[in-house]
């Protein structure tokens, strides 16, 4: 066996990759990702969100009340996030990546929208009420967008292989979902927010004299990013659904 592996390694490093583009959000199943030097690129609008204190779930309650804590809050997110469109991909521990296939202002729009939706149903319904229970709505939502690579790793198996994805998108959005405290749960990439058609930037109200106003939903931040110090947008306004 450790020959067999230090075969695969030095082919793996010493041979070249090839990049093919993709026009959708690559899947565990696509053919054209083999556990050779391959991988698809694609671009897309990525969010992460990221569920906390789930130690602290377990050291006050058990195992079973954070497993119900994960299916409900997993089950909230995916349920939104394929409505507007979102391909989820990804589950890790308390975490999850969503993409928005494309980074055109529909696609960055739609990833804010599903955002705040998620905010709502996370902080202000009988979803909120419930996970209560056990742990106070403790989460981030980064979002960015760019060029993606996926590749596939591991061996042939069920259990035994995944997807990585590669890029500045998801590294960011990871990084901007970190400096998220209640009540600005959700944060976004400064060419994210430049991108943003006015109904998921600005909030359009008539006050108590009959007078349209607009307010910017959006603070300004910074955070720290290969070195540099780079600013980023974050918001505690939610969306409703029904």
């Amino acid at each position: 066996m450790k020959t067999e592996i230090e075969n695969k390694i030095i082919e793996i490093i010493d041979e070249s990759f090839e990049v093919e583009n993709c026009y959708k959000v690559p899947d565990i199943d696509d053919s054209r990702l083999t556990f050779g030097n391959k991988g698809l690129k694609f671009e897309a609008t990525t969010l992460y969100i990221d569920m906390r204190g789930s130690t602290k779930t377990l050291n006050k309650h058990n195992r079973t009340s954070v497993a119900k804590l994960h299916m409900a809050y997993f089950h909230t997110i995916v349920k939104i996030a394929k409505s507007m469109g979102g391909e989820v991909r990804s589950f890790n521990g308390d975490g999850m990546l969503v993409f928005f296939y494309g980074t055109t202002k529909r696609s960055l729009s739609d990833a804010v929208k599903a955002a705040m939706q998620m905010k709502y149903m996370l902080t202000e319904t009988k979803v909120h009420t419930k996970m209560s229970k056990y742990s106070s709505a403790n989460f981030g939502i980064g979002i960015d967008h760019g060029k993606i690579l996926c590749t596939k790793v591991g061996i042939s198996g069920t259990n035994n292989r995944d997807l990585v994805w590669i890029g500045n998108p998801v590294n960011k959005s990871v990084k901007v979902g970190d400096k998220l405290e209640s009540p600005y749960h959700i944060g976004i990439s400064s060419s994210t927010y430049d991108n943003l058609l006015d109904d998921v930037k600005y909030h359009k109200y008539t006050d108590t004299l009959g007078v349209e106003r607009t307010v910017n939903m959006w603070k300004e931040g910074w955070f720290e990013y290969n070195e540099s110090t780079i600013r980023y947008y974050y918001t505690n306004y939610f969306w409703t659904i029904n």
